[in-house]
């Protein structure tokens, strides 16, 4: 199973996330997502692309509509960690 990375985007403040990664894998279009989770499609695409910091309810939702936990999905624990050793 290919793993894909997360890391912090320090130029603009950008976090990497694996909703993209997640949506495409369960086979599902930005507009299903969104309709799954109670958002706009603009919404979605927004937080793929890491403009939207979604608020914990949404990063809960995504995290269950894709079978993961919130620290995976949104790179979390490797956030974290870049934080404590700067």
């Amino acid at each position: 199973m290919k793993q894909t990375s997360c890391f912090l985007y320090k130029e603009d403040d950008r976090i990497k996330n694996l909703v993209k990664e997640e949506r495409k894998k369960a086979g599902l279009i930005q507009r299903e997502v969104a309709e799954k989770v109670g958002v706009t499609e603009r919404t979605i695409i927004s937080v793929e692309k890491g403009k939207y910091k979604p608020s914990i309810v949404l990063a809960y939702k995504l995290a269950q509509l894709f079978g993961t936990d919130i620290e995976m999905l949104f790179c979390l624990k490797e956030y974290v960690e870049n934080e404590q050793s700067e």
